[in-house]
């Protein structure tokens, strides 16, 4: 049978049934995170893998990457969710070809008639016309500005973002606006930009968030396998910093007696070159994401399973997640509660200010080429 069939895993047999699903051989998802290819959740059917006894004379076929073009009618996506300091966002992308297996915007990809699962890091949406639709939005006559999140459900600076600029588009025109931006990523990529998020940043327009999950290369390469390595996220922040950008490390996300031991060498490190705001995640299992993740352990560190899970059900009132605003980040009870002071206390002994620095909404201007759109 083939090796995904025989594989254990402690996730239920629901979980089994659906993670067996259109699951590539290892030889051929070398490189990508999760272990299976389960069907979308509003998908009318489902595939099943089974054993047709040729198996074991075929040559594993790589998982390639897919860029499709997104022709979305807006860019800007509005929430109103209280814990979160922000209520819009730019994703240019959707989909993420870092693979990181923990990733909880995976769950996104059913929406599209896609797998949560090898589908959402290879089958990748390009948002086309992202430049010409963000100054359509940005110069109607209601509009007031508010800083703006970039990729806040996938990274913005991603490997195919080298070819298709997506994220170099949108912030040009923001530039342009003096508009206040705020980046989430784990690539080293975003030094490419220096020339705009400096420019920005003189007028405290920009901060730039880096997700760092481990410093360990073998985990990252494990949980992560397309994010640049930790190292070279380390040397982004360096580079960030001495050009006169804030930059704020993300231990994220923090996943029981895996890299938690790590939470305080994460913020030193990064302290050290120059970050100057702090914070992290608990694990998140929305969805299938459960079951993925599951299934990871099963292959990577099958003797951790079931430790790691029961920490993150207690941190989750006993399930695998809870979305309840102000805890769904962080997480409640003993082991959650012990990550908090942990992040205090290293933060107080590092100097990590205690205050978040807040970005100019005054100097928000429509360019005078834009005013002919009135």
């Amino acid at each position: 049978m083939p090796a995904d069939a025989t594989r254990p895993s402690s996730a239920g047999p629901a979980a089994a049934r659906r993670l067996g699903e259109t699951t590539p051989q290892p030889m051929g998802r070398r490189g990508r995170g999760a272990t299976a290819n389960p069907s979308g959740r509003y998908e009318a059917a489902r595939r099943e893998t089974f054993d047709d006894g040729w198996s074991g004379n075929e040559e594993a076929v790589p998982v390639r990457t897919e860029v499709r073009p997104e022709h979305a009618r807006t860019l800007i996506t509005r929430n109103t969710s209280p814990d979160i300091s922000f209520d819009r966002s730019i994703n240019p992308y959707r989909g993420c070809e870092h693979g990181c297996v923990y990733c909880f915007a995976r769950p996104n990809h059913a929406y599209v008639g896609l797998s949560p699962g090898l589908d959402f890091e290879t089958k990748l949406f390009r948002k086309v016309g992202a430049g010409a639709l963000l100054e359509t939005e940005l110069s109607a006559p209601g509009y007031r500005p508010a800083t703006i999140a970039l990729g806040t459900a996938t990274d913005p600076y991603q490997p195919i973002e080298r070819e298709h600029r997506v994220t170099r588009a949108v912030l040009e025109v923001l530039a342009r606006f003096r508009h206040p931006v705020g980046i989430v990523t784990k690539s080293n990529l975003v030094v490419r930009d220096l020339d705009l998020l400096t420019d920005l940043a003189r007028d405290g327009l920009v901060k730039v968030a880096i997700s760092v999950t481990t410093l360990d290369p073998v985990l990252a390469r494990r949980l992560e396998p397309r994010a640049p390595h930790p190292q070279k996220r380390l040397d982004a922040i360096a580079r960030l910093s001495a050009a006169g950008i804030p930059v704020m490390v993300i231990a994220a996300p923090i996943i029981p007696s895996l890299n938690d031991h790590e939470l305080e060498a994460i913020l030193a490190r990064a302290r050290a070159l120059g970050a100057v705001e702090a914070s992290h995640v608990l694990l998140r299992l929305p969805l299938e994401l459960d079951d993925l993740v599951n299934d990871w352990f099963a292959e990577h560190y099958p003797g951790r399973q079931r430790h790691v899970m029961s920490l993150v059900r207690a941190a989750r009132g006993g399930k695998a997640y809870d979305a309840a605003f102000g805890t769904r980040m962080t997480g409640t009870g003993a082991y959650a509660d012990l990550i908090r002071q942990r992040m205090r206390l290293a933060r107080q002994r590092l100097g990590y200010p205690e205050v978040r620095r807040r970005l100019r909404v005054d100097l928000f201007r429509v360019p005078r080429d834009q005013l002919s759109l009135f």
